[in-house]
Order: structure tokens, then C-alpha cells, then sequence
């Protein structure tokens, strides 16, 4: 689930340069649930997941997203152009990492499994969601052609930013909407693959 964007701008003034492809950086961090049982597994990531705040609603994983533009503008016949963007994303992802104990039985234990993985997945897939907006908001910068003078250049990097961030929200809460509609046939799916496996490496 994704949290609140935070965003950040430094603008430099210098000469030419090739653009990076975006960059991101990760961090992770955890928290505990206990519980031996499905029902109590899920009274705990209820209790204990972290709090979204734009709906006071917790859950089981989350994602926060921060962006910064670097902008290099260049000076040409009395113009001013981007010569170079680099957009970097840093996310911290927050996991439920389960306190597993000895009485919970092998089915839960499958479940619990295919839960923590789908839960990192999707906040991964958030992060690629992010890493593709900054990398298409690198190359609409470095479109955006000559401008009378560096401030106005700044300006319409600025409302294109501004535009590009408003679009990248919009997918990610596409995104959580769709994989919220999908979550039962996909964990089922998933559980039966595992099962599948553990049943072939038993046969062998």
C-alpha cells in the first residue's frame, strides 16, 4: 500500500550532460506478529501493520516513496534548455516478519509463507511502478526544448513534475485497487502452486 509522497528538487546551473537512468534506492524494516492461527495471525497484522495516513486504515505491508529531481540547465545564444535530469527514488518498505511458534500447524505455516511473499512482492511492484515514472519524467524534461531564460525553464519543470507525479499516483492507486479485487483468486493460486511443488519434491 503507498504511502504519501514526499517530494524533493535540488536545480543546478552548469553545462551539458547525458541523463542517468533514474536511480532507487531501498531500505527495509519489519514488525513483529505472533498468533498460531490464521484468525489470530490476522487480529495481529490488524493490531500491529503500519498505518496508512491518508486513510487511518493499517496494513499488512507499506511503501513510502520519496522523489528528487536533479536538474542541470545549460545557457545557449541567450536560451536556457535542461541539459540533464536525474530523478532518484528512495522507498522504505515496511514487512511483517512472523513469530513463529512451534504449535502452529504445517498448513499455516504454508499460508503464512505464500502471504509474506505476495505482501513483498507488492510492495516491490510498487517501487517498479515508481522507478518507470522517474525514468519517464527524466526523458519529458529533457524534451522540453529552449526557454527564454533558466527561471522559465525551471517553471515548466516544475507543472510537468508536478503533472508526471499526479499520473504516478493515480497507477499506484490503480494498482492497489486491482490486486485488492484479485488478492483470494491470486493467494489460492498460489497456495495450490506451492502444494504442487512440495508435492513433486516429496515424490522424488
Amino acid at each position: 500500500m503507498l504511502k504519501p509522497i514526499l517530494i524533493g528538487a535540488l536545480l543546478m546551473m552548469g553545462g551539458t550532460g547525458s541523463s542517468l537512468a533514474a536511480s532507487v534506492s531501498k531500505t527495509y524494516s519489519y514488525f513483529s506478529v505472533g498468533g498460531s492461527t490464521l484468525s489470530e495471525i490476522e487480529r495481529e497484522l490488524d493490531r500491529r501493520g503500519p498505518q496508512i495516513a491518508a486513510t487511518g486504515k493499517r496494513h499488512p505491508g507499506a511503501t513510502t516513496l520519496e522523489f528528487t529531481s536533479k536538474l542541470t540547465f545549460a545557457r545557449e545564444n541567450g536560451s536556457c534548455r535542461i541539459a540533464n535530469a536525474d530523478i532518484s527514488v528512495k522507498a522504505s518498505v515496511k514487512l511483517p516478519r512472523w513469530k513463529r511458534p512451534n504449535r502452529a500447524d504445517q498448513g499455516t505455516r504454508l499460508i503464512w509463507d505464500t502471504l509474506a511473499s505476495d505482501i513483498k512482492r507488492h510492495e516491490e511492484s510498487h517501487i517498479g511502478i515508481a522507478k518507470n515514472h522517474a525514468r519517464q519524467l527524466e526523458a519529458s524534461l529533457e524534451r522540453l526544448g529552449q526557454f527564454p531564460s533558466c527561471r522559465a525553464a525551471q517553471a515548466s519543470a516544475q507543472a510537468v513534475s508536478t503533472r508526471a507525479l499526479a499520473q504516478h499516483d493515480a497507477d499506484q492507486a490503480r494498482f492497489d485497487r486491482i490486486e485488492g479485487r484479485n488478492f483470494e483468486d491470486r493467494i489460492i493460486t498460489l497456495l495450490k502452486y506451492r502444494l504442487q511443488r512440495m508435492e513433486a519434491a516429496n515424490g522424488k
